[in-house]
Parts: C-alpha cells; structure tokens; sequence
C-alpha cells in the first residue's frame, strides 16, 4: 500500500521518511494490530509525529483517517489513539472512522474488530465522525445508476466531508471555527461524540457546473437521509446538536435564517432542551468547479442503529466464541471483549435516553420519567445471558 501511494500522483505530498510500514500486515486481526506487529510500530510512528509537531507554531490536535473493519486501522489505530492521548493530553484528538457494513464487507470478524475499536474511540477521542461503506456505495450509486461504485468515487465522498470539515481552519471566513470549538458545540456529553456527516449538493463528477441550489434547498440537503453518510436514519433519532459549515457566496444571516426555518419546520427531529443547537460557519471560498457546497456533523441519536447493527453480529459471534482463538493467541483475553460489549451497550443505552428526555418544567423535573441508561436498551450482552 505505502509503495503504491508512493508511486501514485499523490506520492509528492508526503515526505519520504514519513512514511512506516511493518513487514507483515495485522490480518484483519485487533489482537495483532493492537498487540503484536502494532506494537513494534508504534515507537517509531510517535517519533515521526514528534518531529512533525515540533514544527507546529500552535498545535491545535489531531486526526485520524482509519477503518474499523480491519486489524491495522482498529487495532493498532486504537493503539495510536491511547498513546497520543498520553503523550499530548490537553490537544484535541478527531477520527474520521470507517465503519464496515453487512452489504459491502470484506472479511467475517468485521464485527470483533469494531466493538473492540469502539471501546477504545469512546475512551479516547474528543470527535469521531462516523462513515460507513454501506451509505458511501448508496450515494454513489444514485449519482451513477448506471455503473459499479468504484474505490475513487467512495474516497471523493470521504474527501469532500474532510474538506467541508477543515475548511473553516483553512480559509478565513465570517463565522470561523476551529477543532475545540466545534467540539464545543457539538458534544453535550463527553462520552457522546460521534457524529453523522453529510454534504450537500451530492454531485457526480460531470455535473457539478449544473448545480445551483437556494440556500433553504442546500440546508435540507444536509438534513435529508440520503446526503447522509453513514447508514442510519435521522428520523428515527433526534438531533442534539449540529454543525454545518457552507462554502460560497452564502450571507450569513441567509444561512442562519435557512437553518431557523428548518428547525421550525422538522421542529421534532431537534430536542427542546438545548436551545439554538445547530452552530453555522461560512466561508466565500467554494471547492474548485461549484458555486456552493455545504457539509453537516450532526450529534444525532440515530447513530445507535450502527451500533446495535455491529453489537447483533458481534453477539452471534462471541456466544458460540466464533474465530475467538486468534485473537487469543495474540495474547487477549476474553475479558476484554466482554467488556468492550458492556462499554457499547451503555453507550446505546445512554444515546436513548437522551433521545427520550422531554424538555423540564419551571420546577426544574422532567415532564416525562427517563429510563435509567441500563435500562434503555433492551439486548443483552453474552455474560449477563450466561449469568
């Protein structure tokens, strides 16, 4: 992989001693990822992001581009995660996770590698924004009908949404933003961090000079199910919170005013309880060949559907301790997994009862009695059935 992207059209942009590559791939397996070929890595990948960052005028984080369907982006990605957290505790730490999807996977123990990547990206990271291969092969289907997605189609989409992110830290703009402070708006509990992307317009290649949307169409692009880029559905969940950042000649105050009536208008995908919770940037500089283009994160409750989608195939697995000794002999213990499953579950659980919190009264109660999180989420994990 390192030599192809070294012999590729982008081989330029990347100083030749940065890139690390071990002698043995993880093989799709967290345990040699995390535990084994990672951590004969990982020493010499922290003494390149040193020498990187000691040329940094003011190091605001960083981010991290990984999959968590295969050993070295769940295993040895989490691993980097945890030692950077060590290393450089108060910078901000974002992901761009891949997550892998029924429709589109490459290898059985998919599953496995998610929930243990999770229990670590929980722990670890101030913003995870989730895609997922499912929702990426959906919108380029539709933009493409007529032909296969292909792996450039799917990295474009990837693309665009990290550069729709970033544009704000690139370019000045009216209401600029930067990673801690978008974190800031975006994540009302700290445990509740991954967010939703999505881009509006969603274009093909050939037609981007045909585009011209109004900005109240551009904004309900972000918020339509099919612009969004991870397979779970906005409806069934409620927003806590949102980001959108718009590229072109947008006024801010014809943005805010958009975004205003959307809210008004789908007033119950948004809860009561956090006043004004959609942050808008902008920018005048559009990508290259559009007039506009707008990129959402949205903290939405939705985001359980994927994790009750891994946690039912993971489940299927580990009861009957299915593909379970190659990670053992790598050195895990069962432990471990359990533990990652418990860590999901409350996650699940906690995403729900935000989800059903009612707006308090002048007293300062609940209008509706919440679930206690345990409680919130019906699935059991493997021990407590055992049990």
């Amino acid at each position: 992989m390192c030599n192809r992207l070294r012999s590729g059209p982008l081989g330029g942009l990347f100083r030749p001693d940065t890139y690390i590559s071990g002698e043995n791939g993880a093989g799709n397996n967290f345990g040699k990822g995390h535990y084994t070929e990672g951590a004969e890595l990982i020493d010499s990948i922290l003494e390149v992001v040193r020498k990187q960052v000691e040329q940094c005028d003011a190091l605001q984080g960083f981010q991290l581009i990984h999959s968590l369907g295969g050993g070295t982006g769940s295993g040895l990605g989490s691993l980097l995660l945890s030692k950077l957290r060590e290393e450089a505790p108060d910078r901000m730490l974002s992901t761009f996770s891949i997550f892998p999807s029924p429709k589109v996977s490459d290898t059985v123990v998919e599953p496995y590698n998610t929930v243990l990547s999770l229990h670590q990206l929980v722990e670890n990271t101030d913003i995870c924004v989730c895609l997922d291969n499912e929702a990426l092969y959906d919108a380029s289907h539709r933009l493409n009908p007529n032909s296969q997605p292909e792996f450039h189609q799917l990295n474009h989409l990837i693309a665009q949404v990290m550069t729709g992110i970033s544009t704000s830290f690139r370019f000045p703009g009216q209401l600029n933003g930067d990673m801690r402070k978008m974190a800031l708006n975006l994540i009302p509990f700290p445990r509740m961090h991954f967010l939703t992307p999505s881009v509006a317009p969603l274009t093909s290649f050939g037609s981007k000079a045909y585009q011209s949307l109004s900005v109240p169409e551009l904004v309900a692009g972000l918020f339509d199910r099919k612009n969004a880029l991870v397979a779970c559905d906005p409806t069934h969940g409620r927003y806590l919170t949102a980001a959108t950042i718009f590229r072109g000649k947008i006024s801010s105050q014809e943005a805010e005013r958009a975004v205003q009536q959307l809210q008004v208008k789908k007033s119950s995908s948004f809860v009561e309880w956090i006043p004004d919770n959609v942050s808008i940037s902008s920018c005048e500089i559009a990508p290259p060949g559009m007039q506009q283009f707008g990129t959402c994160l949205g903290n939405t409750t939705a985001i359980q559907e994927v994790f009750k989608r891994t946690h039912s195939q993971f489940a299927a697995m580990f009861k009957r301790s299915a593909f379970l000794h190659w990670y053992t002999a790598e050195g895990m213990d069962q432990m471990e997994f359990t533990e990652a499953e418990s860590n999901l579950m409350d996650l699940v659980a906690e995403y729900q009862q935000y989800q059903e919190a009612i707006v308090m009264d002048d007293e300062g109660h609940y209008e509706e009695e919440v679930d206690a999180p345990s409680e919130a989420y019906e699935g059991q994990s493997y021990a407590e059935t055992e049990q």
